[in-house]
């Protein structure tokens, strides 16, 4: 194994095997943690593996166990879950979290699921894998789409101060704030699936073009205008707005985009026949019909539970996950040169984290090595004094780095007052 490697082979695959379908109620419970975890380090090494181009065992995996179709419903599960759970769980009364940070595992459990989604729909035979869940997942990326729409309309919303915010309200913000990283994760996710459009099924291209209209979506998108419903017959005029993005620079650019044009200009002479009216059998997605229909009135029953049994952890409880998951906002807050890391890794921005536990050890745990999300970062590190290309870390804190000795001499009087106490904490027992 080499040193950017995260998992032995055998221990992927285990891994990949071991991975498997939770109902709604064991949201966040020590059997589902253990699984978010698994999930974490194959997503790590799935993007390790891209990122090489020496092969990708994981998405082999994947596919030759049959876990695709687990992931999609894993990934629609947690959806349902944010959508019908959270928001009670937030209204009852009883409900005075003093720490965020196991919700914020649930929550960030369907960003890690659809980035390892996107890793690994760049191959053709992984979308074949996904079978009848390639229904569900477009179904999927066309909700967050349109959310993704709308919030274009509205704006980015306003930060907020760290002070004046509440740990539930803070983790509220990261959730919505996470939710743009998801659609944009999706929106890949669906280019990917129309890379396969020979090999998808009759029912599919229907529910993308009929149903959905997803063109029309994405021209909505590029426009950066809300979402507006259009009824009956085909959106003509939408699709014809590309039109005034296809400059002569960009075709020069993009030669294949020459096909398009010439696509719409055709489009603008003719006139599109209305659609048939006739009977069909059309297949249907089922995991969010399915789930919905299981879990059907028991959504506050539900939040109950989990504020009982999963969401109200002891210190004891809290040290141990700190323990287990690393604490992410030391190391968000004191890399630079890894801006974007978080998206990439966890499809959430590095400024998403959660509320930290009490005396949380400040330092990552091994499913976070920095070696391994140094090998994956964007962009070299950057000297905290000159901002120059920086190969010397601190010793003390591993947060900041240097390009020589000289400049982390001139910048330890600011620097020591983040040093000391990390160093400090991290000999802490």
């Amino acid at each position: 194994m080499s040193d950017l490697e995260l998992l032995l082979p055998g221990e992927a695959d285990m891994l990949v095997r071991g991975l498997r379908s939770f109902p709604l109620l064991e949201m966040g419970s020590a059997r589902w943690n253990q699984q978010h975890e698994h999930l974490e380090k194959l997503n790590m090494q799935a993007i390790l593996d891209a990122t090489a181009s020496q092969g990708e065992p994981i998405q082999e995996l994947l596919v030759t166990h049959g876990k695709i179709p687990t992931l999609v419903g894993e990934l629609i599960a947690v959806e349902m879950w944010k959508q019908k759970v959270f928001p009670v769980l937030c209204k009852l009364e009883d409900f005075k979290p003093q720490n965020t940070f196991p919700i914020y595992m649930v929550l960030h459990h369907e960003a890690s699921i659809i980035n390892l989604l996107e890793t690994v729909f760049f191959h053709k035979e992984v979308c074949e894998s996904a079978e009848d869940t390639v229904l569900d997942l477009v179904d999927y990326c066309h909700r967050k789409l349109t959310l993704l729409v709308a919030r274009s309309g509205r704006g980015e919303p306003p930060e907020e101060e760290a002070e004046d915010v509440s740990p539930m309200k803070e983790l509220q913000t990261q959730a919505e704030l996470m939710e743009f990283e998801i659609a944009l994760k999706a929106l890949s996710v669906l280019r990917y699936v129309t890379d396969c459009v020979d090999s998808l099924s009759l029912s599919t291209l229907s529910r993308m073009l009929s149903t959905h209209n997803l063109p029309c979506l994405l021209v909505e998108l590029l426009e950066h205008s809300p979402w507006s419903r259009r009824e009956g017959g085909f959106a003509k005029g939408q699709l014809l707005k590309l039109r005034a993005f296809l400059t002569d620079t960009l075709i020069d650019q993009l030669p294949h985009l020459a096909d398009l044009q010439g696509f719409l200009a055709h489009l603008a002479m003719a006139e599109p026949q209305p659609p048939k009216k006739d009977l069909v059998f059309e297949q249907i997605p089922e995991i969010w019909e399915r789930l919905e229909r299981e879990n059907k009135g028991k959504w506050k029953a539900m939040a109950k539970h989990q504020l009982q049994h999963v969401f109200s952890p002891s210190e004891q409880d809290l040290r141990l996950q700190a323990q287990r998951w690393g604490c992410r906002a030391a190391a968000w807050e004191g890399r630079r040169g890894m801006e974007g890391v978080g998206v990439l890794l966890c499809g959430a921005p590095p400024t998403t984290r959660p509320a930290r536990p009490p005396d949380a050890p400040p330092r990552w745990a091994e499913t976070y090595r920095l070696d391994v999300l140094e090998a994956v970062s964007p962009e070299r590190p950057r000297c905290a004094y000159c901002s120059a290309e920086a190969s010397k870390r601190c010793s003390r804190c591993q947060n900041e780095w240097y390009c020589c000795r000289e400049c982390q001499v001139k910048h330890w009087e600011k620097h020591r007052k983040a040093c000391v106490p990390v160093a400090q904490g991290g000999r802490v027992k």
